[in-house]
């Protein structure tokens, strides 16, 4: 299929397409029936991938003892996905969307449940190193296919709202997620709450199923021969001719060297420095994940009153801030508050970033952008991942934990000095 463009039966930039983009940006969120099912759908998908979150680094580190080995793991799939990018776009932007997305959870739902079934015959570390880089390869078509669909959902009107609300109920799912990882990881072994996760899919993609996408159609306009370069460059060259859009690339690509290997540096902690248990790791991560919920309940009530710049700017500050002590903490309900802060600020900066780039990108493009942005933005952070975690491990959590978040908050310093710092409010609610 050549390139092509989400649009009604009655034609791209049609009166039709423009009545019912507006129809749907009117309509309040809970009033639409497939951003209903797809809302449901994508909660559930994460109450069950939390529990991998947590049960993955947890079968290394039970089978290890190596925080190392836990960033490597953590490395290898952030590589994955790095690779997935570079094609994501081209395919997403080629293929019915809905499909793919099916196809993605059904996928996974096959490649993680066969992890519990081969730990039953004893832990073998080398199946994670080959499942979840194709999980993750797999998990990068998905996201970028679920942020090009967004948009032809709710509207233009209603992106940050619906982003924000998408990003509120996957963290509540995320919140009894790691509190039942932590208690069948403890109960059951790590294995079981993979079980978990797999099924989790399967109920996903039965979600999809019923839910109406926009139709995607080949645009001939696109040209038929164009490759996998060619799509690439499309991509970075929008990006880089949108002055907002390429600052934050630049400075996104350190933020995600810095913080991709965060996870496993805080269950790290909780394990090896403070000595405390599996259920604990879970109520921490449960905890934190209430910070996802305040700040993606919040994000587009902020935005609205202080504009892009200054949320993004402040919240990648505060993650700076929060991540530095996280070092220090030496009690849990600190280390889950400091995680709460920093999980709530990311979650802002992240849902701000996406709604612009979703706002901005022609509707053709919408693939090709998103795939060359996390391209660029993730590049370094596997690497990023490793070596915060052999810091860590050879130097202790504590100085790691604060040049790190130091380093954060000069970005945000910097991105004084840039066009983020003009940009304002913009029609998204």
């Amino acid at each position: 299929m050549t390139h092509g463009a989400e649009r009604r039966e009655d034609g791209p930039g049609s009166a039709g397409d423009v009545a019912g983009e507006g129809l749907r940006g009117g309509r309040p969120l809970w009033r639409q029936r497939d951003f209903g099912i797809f809302w449901a759908a994508q909660t559930l998908s994460v109450l069950g991938d939390s529990f991998a979150l947590i049960a993955l680094p947890l079968l290394v580190l039970e089978a290890t003892g190596s925080v190392a080995r836990m960033g490597l793991l953590t490395a290898v799939g952030g590589a994955a996905a790095v690779v997935a990018a570079v094609f994501a776009g081209a395919v997403v932007d080629r293929v019915d969307r809905r499909r793919l997305l099916i196809a993605c959870d059904l996928v996974r739902m096959g490649l993680y449940g066969v992890i519990p079934l081969v730990w039953l015959s004893g832990p073998q570390i080398w199946l994670l190193y080959g499942v979840l880089p194709l999980c993750e390869a797999v998990g990068m078509l998905f996201a970028v296919g679920y942020v090009t669909v967004v948009r032809g959902l709710v509207g233009t009107g209603h992106l940050t709202e619906a982003n924000g609300r998408l990003n509120a109920t996957a963290a509540a799912a995320g919140v009894l997620g790691p509190l039942c990882a932590g208690m069948v990881a403890a109960w059951s072994g790590p294995a079981a709450a993979v079980g978990v996760n797999a099924a989790s899919f399967g109920i996903s993609a039965s979600c999809l199923f019923f839910v109406r996408f926009r139709k995607h159609t080949p645009d001939d306009r696109q040209g038929r021969r164009a490759g996998l370069r060619q799509d690439l460059r499309t991509g970075i060259a929008f990006l880089y001719g949108h002055p907002v859009l390429r600052s934050l690339t630049a400075l996104l690509f350190v933020f995600s060297f810095l913080t991709l290997g965060l996870n496993d540096l805080v269950i790290y902690h909780l394990k090896h420095d403070l000595g405390h248990d599996d259920g604990t790791v879970g109520t921490v991560m449960a905890a934190g994940a209430l910070g996802t919920i305040a700040g993606a309940l919040l994000v587009a009530r902020i935005r609205r009153r202080f504009g892009f710049g200054p949320t993004w700017t402040g919240s990648v500050a505060v993650c700076g801030l929060a991540f530095a002590g996280l070092g220090r903490a030496h009690d849990v309900p600190v280390v889950a508050a400091l995680s709460a802060a920093f999980l709530a600020c990311a979650g802002m900066a992240g849902t701000c970033s996406m709604s612009l780039r979703q706002e901005v990108t022609p509707e053709h493009l919408l693939g090709r952008v998103t795939s060359a942005f996390w391209t660029l933005q993730y590049a370094a952070a596997p690497v990023g991942a490793a070596v915060l975690t052999w810091a860590a491990e050879e130097q202790g959590t504590t100085p790691v934990a604060l040049v790190a978040g130091a380093t954060c908050v000069v970005l945000a310093a910097t991105a004084l000095l840039t066009p983020i710092r003009g940009s304002g409010r913009t029609v998204s609610r």
